[in-house]
């Protein structure tokens, strides 16, 4: 069953909240950070990315660059701009894009848990990229940034999100990307139990995006424990911090490929090989979106192209063969382009849906890519079933937006 807490939240003033917040540390790169703060001597990016506090160039993962982001958050904390609760929380966080609101309930989560499997991931982590985000959270003996979770609907969570998003938000902006984000804070003692113990009746909880820094967190708060001689168990290290939304709140959106050469095929004879696999269909030169799952977009030569799986190239009955990233990847990417290593080839590339078809279309028509290829988004329901099966899906199979904000609170380890 999963094991939650509440915690004392460590976060920015009401009318400093908009200065201190920012994207996570790994939708942009350092100089597009140093641009967002630029002026702005409050913002998240110089505890989370504090490269940017020194010249373009320097190695982020060095020793001073991790030495300034421990000394810039003592300095957030000395100068007010993030201040501690005096007593234990659970927070709701909501984010609006397009219309459509999400509801969260942010959350410590419970290191054993994702140490034993109650805390379900499906994909792959890599010991550089958890490596670096441990150090993090040793040197800050904090998670500065959140995690994403999703957990099965449950009446009870709903109706106490209900209710507490009823009262006035203690944040409650829209960023420059156009996303709003509301935040209350759940002072309710009786609500506060009632979420704990709504949770422990949950068996499973499940990583919709930031696999690295679950991994990370977890590692760390056992590294602490294995360390302490007094380990008891209820220690503040042994829970970290997350955001987890009913599934039925969220919405995958598609994430999409480019490659830069045919493999040498030329067009025509691409376009043949395809026809062995999929029924491949002129659209023209009108974008043309996935329709349904085993449906593709294609995108060659200015033209657009419809391509669906034949029967008998997938199986509905397998969590994992039933992905659209599974028979692009196998009958498309690695039969025909010789692409075998999706995490490593370099003759392929991946965009957010978030972007639009017309950035594919953009980086075709400009000569640097060969063709693109659009998915049909994965659901939530396939991504717990491969969580549950015990699979992992392919690389760079789901893409969620809005992100989480950083910076809306913090969660300490002691």
């Amino acid at each position: 069953m999963a094991k939650v807490k509440p915690f004392k939240g460590i976060r920015p003033p009401k009318h400093l909240v908009t200065q201190v917040a920012s994207r996570p540390y790994d939708v942009l790169s350092s100089e597009e950070a140093r641009a967002e703060a630029d002026g702005n001597e409050k913002s998240l990016y110089h505890i989370i990315k504090p490269e940017i506090d020194f010249a373009p160039g320097t190695d982020e993962h060095s020793k001073p660059v991790y030495d300034k982001a421990v000394d810039n958050f003592k300095a957030f904390k000395q100068n007010g701009w993030l201040v501690q609760d005096d007593k234990e929380h659970y927070y709701i966080y909501a984010q609006t894009m397009n219309g459509r609101t999400q509801y969260g309930i942010v959350v410590a989560a419970n290191v054993d848990d994702y140490m034993e499997g109650r805390i379900k991931k499906h994909e792959l982590t890599r010991r550089d990229k958890e490596e670096d985000r441990m150090k993090h959270v040793r040197v800050q003996n904090a998670n500065i940034e959140p995690v994403f979770f999703a957990f099965p609907d449950n009446k009870e969570l709903d109706e106490i999100i209900k209710k507490v998003t009823e009262g006035t938000p203690e944040y409650n902006f829209v960023a420059e990307d156009g996303f709003g984000h509301h935040f209350w804070v759940v002072d309710d003692d009786e609500l506060i139990d009632r979420i704990t113990n709504e949770f422990a009746k949950i068996p499973y909880l499940y990583i919709a995006d930031g696999h690295h820094r679950t991994a990370a967190a977890a590692l760390v708060g056992n590294e602490k424990a294995r360390l302490n001689p007094n380990h008891k168990g209820d220690e503040e290290y042994n829970y970290f911090l997350a955001v987890a939304f009913p599934a039925s709140h969220l919405k995958i959106i598609d994430y999409n490929r480019l490659v830069k050469d045919l493999n040498g095929l030329s067009p025509a004879e691409f376009l043949e090989k395809l026809e062995y696999h999929f029924i491949v269909e002129d659209k023209g030169t009108e974008v043309y979106t996935p329709a349904a799952l085993h449906n593709f977009s294609l995108y060659l030569e200015g033209h657009w192209y419809s391509l669906t799986a034949r029967r008998g190239t997938y199986d509905d009955n397998d969590p994992i063969g039933v992905l659209d990233v599974t028979i692009s990847s196998d009958l498309i990417l690695r039969d025909i382009l010789g692409i075998h290593d999706l995490r490593s080839d370099k003759r392929v590339d991946f965009v957010g849906g978030i972007r639009g078809l017309e950035e594919l279309k953009r980086r075709v028509d400009s000569g640097e890519m060969a063709a693109a290829l659009a998915l049909f988004p994965v659901s939530m329901d396939q991504l717990m079933t491969i969580a549950d099966t015990g699979n992992i899906m392919p690389p760079k199979t789901t893409w969620f937006e809005p992100k989480l904000r950083s910076g809306l609170v913090i969660h300490e380890l002691d």
